[in-house]
């Protein structure tokens, strides 16, 4: 079979339609000069996705069609795109248009996810059935969109009503020959993602008796991640995958898996049948870096500022930003109290200097005197916390006027495993427009620090930064294990409970305290207003504070019960 599919990884920019169709034809061009017959998209790749209530809009979603219908290519390209409403009581369509030659739409897509950081059945009608695209570079095609071909593995919460890919294995029963199928998607990455699609494309591969192709985005949007990552599958298990988080073409021969190749940075990895992908820190620590830089520069951002206090948290945060942004436009202020100690105002200084950021020192010890003196009486008859606080939304007061005055923006540093206990004080260490690691546990931070010093060859992370007890010198001689239990304690009943939706019984039942499992549970239900105003952080667990995370503000739940 000499016909060569080229699957397109992009990397859109949600709403920039003219844009997003620029660059599908320069990759289309770039698989055609490569000798690729025809081309495939990622899922709504003309809007970008998730494009969410700009769906709502008639307009937009006309457009989309319009310049995916008129695309340009020297090859035919199966363009992931909003198509309109059938009617005029109906939703539009998440659907793919052939174009670049005989224009028409193929297919829309069936399964409409309703769980998660999904919510598609709000913006899109339902198709009863996927498409073919016939004779398209002498091959016959199945046509399927992200979700379609995930009920067929159970790999999918939702029980739907059909199975796409199991209609087109019915279609071959009944005489319909297919060459391959292939699925257009924008499946959001998580740690340990990568196995559960690769498994799906085995599995539908296996069940169709011809290879399997998936095109999956990449690239960050909002809290959404998307590795790319694209998959091709054969039925005796054999898989090809597309490098991480890099744009390019897939270059695909059905015939032969050695024969695929790469056009973009890095090259693909091959696995035999029962062979799985291996992830490691160093590609968790590259999620987060792309999130930012993405965040960044598709919403014009070229500045960052941040606290930087010499703790782990926020020289993380400024490794994460000089990397995103580049050292040059990154700042880090260290903002010393009465209760700070000089190692911490050392080691924000070294970690600046080996990262080469702008870095400076100022003091907010007169600022804390003033308003301790201003609200002298308010404090003395009140929780201690809200003195402690005050240093912290002082800091936050110079962080963003550095921002404002700069053109910068402002990042929050804080981690998952304080923001679920409310270890953060709103309008001071929250202030900002993006939180990096605010969907990473408290120890992952300490694992991608070592990993950051090993990938520049040097401690932008202090040893003493790494060793140090945690603390947010707040008051005197503070620490963080005194108000929390120890931080791999703390996490593991977190992600528990919020990963895995363990209740405290069960949770103690694994081996922990009774008592400090229900007083973590109960800190976590009543700190969700915190979470509710936390910036944007980029998704890489299962279940982040995000999109996903829908808990009740004004509600009572007792865990002691």
């Amino acid at each position: 079979m000499a016909s060569k599919i080229a699957l397109l990884q992009v990397n859109p920019v949600v709403g920039d339609i003219n844009g997003n169709a620029l660059m599908i034809c320069e990759l289309s061009k770039l698989a055609s000069q490569s000798g690729a017959d025809f081309a495939v998209t990622t899922e709504l790749a003309i809007s970008g996705y998730p494009p969410r209530d700009l769906l709502l809009q008639p307009d937009f979603v006309k457009t989309c069609h319009q310049v995916a219908s008129t695309l340009q290519s020297e090859i035919p390209v199966l363009v992931g795109t909003p198509v309109p409403p059938k009617d005029d009581r109906s939703l539009p369509g998440n659907g793919v248009v052939r174009a670049g030659d005989s224009v028409r739409e193929v297919t829309r897509k069936q399964l409409l996810p309703t769980y998660d950081v999904f919510d598609e059945a709000r913006y899109f009608e339902a198709d009863e059935r996927p498409g073919i695209a016939r004779t398209i570079a002498g091959l016959d095609i199945g046509v399927t969109i992200c979700e379609d071909a995930w009920q067929h593995c159970g790999a999918t919460p939702n029980d739907y009503d059909s199975d796409p890919i199991s209609q087109i294995v019915e279609w071959g029963r009944q005489g319909v020959v297919l060459d391959a199928t292939v699925n257009l998607s924008a499946s959001p990455y998580h740690a340990n993602k990568s196995e559960i699609r690769i498994a799906v494309a085995r599995s539908a591969a296996s069940s169709l008796n011809h290879p399997f192709l998936l095109a999956n985005q990449v690239g960050g949007n909002d809290d959404l991640l998307f590795d790319g990552r694209s998959v091709i599958a054969w039925p005796d298990g054999t898989v090809v995958v597309a490098p991480a988080w890099s744009e390019g073409v897939l270059l695909t021969d059905l015939s032969n898996p050695e024969g695929c190749d790469w056009l973009g940075d890095g090259e693909v990895t091959i696995l035999s049948p029962n062979q799985e992908l291996e992830e490691n820190d160093d590609d968790l620590l590259d999620a987060i870096i792309i999130g930012l830089s993405d965040y960044c520069r598709k919403s014009g951002i070229s500045k960052i500022v941040l606290g930087l206090s010499g703790g782990i948290d926020s020289a993380l945060a400024a490794c994460v930003a000089s990397a995103a942004v580049g050292s040059a436009n990154v700042t880090g202020i260290s903002m010393p109290s009465k209760h700070s100690s000089q190692h911490s105002i050392d080691d924000a200084k070294a970690t600046a200097e080996a990262l080469g950021i702008e870095f400076s020192i100022q003091p907010i010890i007169d600022l804390h005197s003033a308003a301790d003196a201003e609200l002298s009486e308010l404090l003395a008859n009140g929780n201690p916390v809200a003195g402690e606080n005050l240093q912290a939304r002082l800091r936050g007061l110079i962080v963003m006027a550095h921002a404002n005055a700069n053109g910068a923006m402002a990042i929050a540093t804080g981690n998952k495993s304080e923001l679920g206990q409310g270890y953060c004080t709103l309008y001071g260490d929250m202030a900002g427009g993006y939180a990096p690691l605010g969907d990473l546990y408290k120890m992952e931070v300490y694992a991608l620090s070592k990993e950051f010093n090993k990938r520049i060859g040097m401690d932008a992370v202090t040893n003493s930064t790494l060793t140090k007890p945690p603390s947010a010198e707040l008051a005197p001689d503070q620490k963080d294990e005194d108000s929390l239990p120890p931080y791999p304690v703390l996490d593991e009943i977190l992600r528990l409970h919020i990963e895995d939706g363990l209740d405290a019984t069960e949770i103690t039942s694994k081996g922990f305290d009774d008592q400090i499992v229900k007083d973590v549970l109960i800190r976590l239900s009543r700190n969700e207003h915190k979470r509710w105003q936390m910036p944007p952080a980029p998704r890489v667990s299962k279940r982040a504070f995000g999109q996903g995370w829908r808990q009740p503000l004004a509600a009572r739940h007792d865990w002691r019960q």
